[in-house]
């Protein structure tokens, strides 16, 4: 499995436990009020074009190609706890829903897309399209998921040294209060 085939699968995993906490709190009651969206700048045609052309050459698709069969299931199987003896029937439903939603995902690039044109202007979209077709662009979209990975391998191993350091601070401190733990 490539690298960037786990960090998208990584990503996945991370939206597919966000989504499913949201499917949990849909069987919640509704919250008095939920926070608002973001407001997001209008964007041009072209800056839209250029963001999208930009999450093409990230394959940003890849974190999100499996969001509606993920909801899809992840909802079958919440509402099969509380209705098992519709098993039959959810699993079947489940198809049908699954096809008539199927490509709704595309909303979720093309929210991403509008994120990007928000965030930078339309010559800012270009200039990155044009560096991401540069050789250095091209090794930058080619090494950036392995340089992620080992990031963040380094982050967790320094904060298991890190957490080790704390224990011993509040040691040494309630030991200076008479106290050992």
């Amino acid at each position: 499995m490539s690298y960037l085939s786990k960090i998208m699968a990584a990503a996945g995993l991370v939206m597919g436990l966000a989504l499913a906490g949201a499917v949990a709190n849909a069987q919640q009651p509704a919250p008095k009020q939920a926070a608002p969206a973001p407001t997001l700048k209008p964007a041009s045609p072209a800056a839209l074009a250029a963001a999208k052309e930009i999450l093409m050459m990230k394959n940003a698709n890849a974190m999100y190609a499996n969001a509606v069969p993920n909801i899809v299931e992840q909802t079958k199987n919440a509402l099969l706890q509380s209705n098992l003896n519709y098993q039959k029937d959810l699993n079947e439903v489940a198809i049908i829903v699954a096809k008539n939603l199927a490509g709704k995902e595309q909303e979720i690039g093309d929210g991403m897309a509008k994120i990007y044109a928000n965030e930078f202007t339309e010559q800012e979209l270009k200039d990155l399209v044009t560096f991401y077709k540069s050789p250095l662009g091209q090794k930058l979209l080619a090494t950036e998921p392995r340089a992620i990975q080992f990031s963040m391998s380094y982050m967790n191993q320094w904060g298991q040294v890190f957490a080790q350091t704390v224990n011993e601070q509040f040691r040494v401190e309630m030991k200076k209060r008479g106290k050992e733990i």
